[in-house]
């Protein structure tokens, strides 16, 4: 098993610039769910006014979008585990952290659980749930830095 990792590890480090790439690509994506959850979750229930009210089309993209999410956290994951091995980082461990409770987010609070009425009648946990999925964003910021960093190495 040791070799078998030694081996991915080994691939992964060749080809990092790519991977970081396509992880920050996929990830980045998360900002357009991340939008969509400020205006059509978070709006309403402060204004009572609904910013896309998104149907038909627009909304099967956002579901689409939703579920590269978990690509994105394979994959952002790896990043955070490659600076692990390399040496201890606190910093690695609360990101691997926010990035690991998104799971709980996507099997068990869905965005449908969260809009939808009975969600809100528990006003903490709704709030809880929004909050999860905004974890996302320094991670976010931290790894599109890497990315540049690496593109600078190179």
């Amino acid at each position: 098993m040791k070799e078998c990792l030694d081996k991915f590890w080994a691939w992964y480090d060749r080809h990092y610039i790519i991977n970081v790439g396509i992880t920050t690509g996929l990830f980045l994506l998360q900002t357009i769910h991340l939008i969509w959850l400020f205006g059509d979750a978070i709006v309403p229930r402060l204004f009572g006014v609904s910013l896309f009210g998104a149907s038909g089309v627009l909304k099967w993209g956002l579901i689409v979008v939703d579920y590269t999410e978990i690509p994105a956290l394979l994959s952002v994951s790896l990043v955070y585990w490659r600076e692990l091995k390399r040496g201890f980082s606190w910093r690695s461990i609360w990101y691997l952290a926010a990035l690991q409770i998104q799971w709980v987010h996507l099997f068990w609070i869905t965005d449908e659980f969260v809009i939808g009425a009975r969600a809100f009648q528990s006003v903490t946990f709704a709030w809880i749930a929004i909050l999860i999925d905004y974890l996302e964003v320094p991670v976010m910021i931290t790894t599109v830095r890497t990315f540049i960093r690496a593109l600078r190495n190179s």
